[in-house]
């Protein structure tokens, strides 16, 4: 009989993009003349426990005197952290409530304010571990329940030990007591969370580093928002970019590589390349380079890039023949934009689209010759596989169709080899 799952989630830089008790500081000190050297104080107590070099109880101790908060403080702390929950948990929403019983929350944080947060993922409260404050009558923070075994440096451990659960156990987190399980062997394996921070000596002891939570669910074969983690999409940027440029690629997950020349040992992996201006592309590189499906190009491409292989191998093309002084961010973002929806807009050599996400769907896009037919050969393929269609587009130029299919979420896996295997497609890939 297979075991059961069970996903152990960390909360803060994990579910959320921050640790909420430097952020409560940040709030109940607002006004404090000496603020600044006292959030300093609480964020390196925080490091140095999450990098397993003072206890956690020392730590979180030392924190809690700091604070000087009250419940006040709590509510602008909680409608902050429900907008910084991490973005790759966000779009996985779907992910918790299916599987509502398999997920727990454990964390060294607290209750009140943790438990706001992750609720409206349908995750059930207890399922929720955490600890707790204690208030005086007004409401003012004055310290936490000793008691509770995550207020203990190995905490977590403890706390896995009383609770002894059955099923094979995952542990996803930034820190070293996320670590302490996997140590502790309670946890088959360990993933170190770095969508937020990454944490060289937590890193190196993990049994897999996951970039998003996207990257868990595929590593793990489960149901997920996006069909490919955007950290495996590798996105090579070659010659004088600018920083802006580079940044917004890397900044929506994508991994980039900033190069001088397009190097062999990239050829047959790349996803995306952005060119700066001046740069040009060997034919023979980009025709063995088969899975690239965009390229920007900061500048115009004539004479650079053979916009004519690029159709033929379904690679969408996005470049600035007037060099736009906008074209930094411009192009980027249309690449960007192409790589999460589909959208064509204002490409050099492919039929425009621009089209809106649909929610609670999957995006299939199918990139063929235009030749008479091949539209009723994909419907039919469809059809074969009861395939129920939310939404199709499909604009064509004089030598390619591009159509982009939403069907609902039920669907075979053959259906996608048998939209592959019609003839004349160029380019099929699942977006999400």
């Amino acid at each position: 009989m297979k075991q059961k799952n069970i996903y152990i989630i960390d909360f803060d830089s994990t579910f959320t993009q921050v640790e909420a008790l430097d952020e409560l500081a940040r709030i109940s000190l607002k006004k404090h003349p000496e603020k600044d050297a006292i959030f300093q104080k609480i964020e390196d107590y925080t490091n140095l426990a999450m990098e397993g070099k003072l206890s956690f109880g020392e730590s979180l101790a030392q924190r809690v005197k700091l604070l000087e908060a009250n419940e006040d403080h709590l509510k602008q702390l909680i409608t902050h952290l429900k907008k910084k929950v991490s973005a790759s948990f966000s779009r996985n929403a779907e992910f918790f409530k299916k599987h509502a019983d398999e997920v727990l929350i454990v964390s060294g944080g607290f209750k009140e304010f943790i438990t706001p947060v992750v609720s409206k993922f349908h995750i059930k409260k207890e399922n929720i571990y955490a600890n707790t404050f204690v208030t005086t009558g007004d409401g003012k923070i004055i310290d936490y329940d000793h008691s509770n075994p995550l207020s203990e440096e190995g905490g977590k451990v403890k706390l896995m030990q009383q609770l002894n659960l059955e099923g094979d156990l995952y542990g996803i987190g930034d820190g070293y007591s996320d670590f302490q399980l996997r140590e502790s062997g309670l946890i088959k394996k360990f993933y170190a969370f770095t969508e937020n921070i990454s944490r060289e000596s937590i890193v190196k002891k993990a049994d897999h580093i996951t970039p998003s939570f996207d990257e868990f669910l595929y590593v793990n074969n489960l149901p997920r928002a996006i069909s490919y983690p955007k950290n495996r999409i590798l996105c090579l940027i070659i010659g004088d970019a600018d920083p802006l440029t580079i940044e917004l690629l890397k900044k929506d997950g994508f991994s980039v590589r900033h190069k001088t020349t397009f190097e062999e040992k990239y050829v047959p992996d790349v996803h995306m390349m952005l060119l700066a201006d001046g740069e040009k592309i060997d034919l023979e590189k980009l025709k063995r380079a088969v899975k690239l499906k965009t390229i920007g190009y900061l500048g115009s491409a004539k004479n650079k890039v053979d916009i004519s292989t690029c159709t033929e191998q379904g690679i969408v093309v996005f470049d600035d023949p007037k060099h736009n002084p906008r074209n930094i961010d411009f192009i980027p973002k249309r690449m960007i934009d192409f790589m999460n929806t589909g959208t064509s807009y204002l490409s050099s050599n492919f039929p425009n689209l621009q089209l809106p996400r649909i929610e609670k769907s999957h995006r299939l896009i199918h990139i063929h010759k235009n030749v008479p037919g091949i539209m009723a050969k994909i419907n039919t393929v469809f059809a074969k596989h009861d395939i129920n269609i939310v939404g199709q587009f499909l604009m064509t130029n004089a030598e390619i169709g591009y159509v982009i299919t939403d069907i609902n979420a039920q669907y075979d896996k053959q259906l996608f080899k048998s939209l592959k295997k019609i003839e004349h497609t160029i380019k099929f890939r699942v977006l999400y």
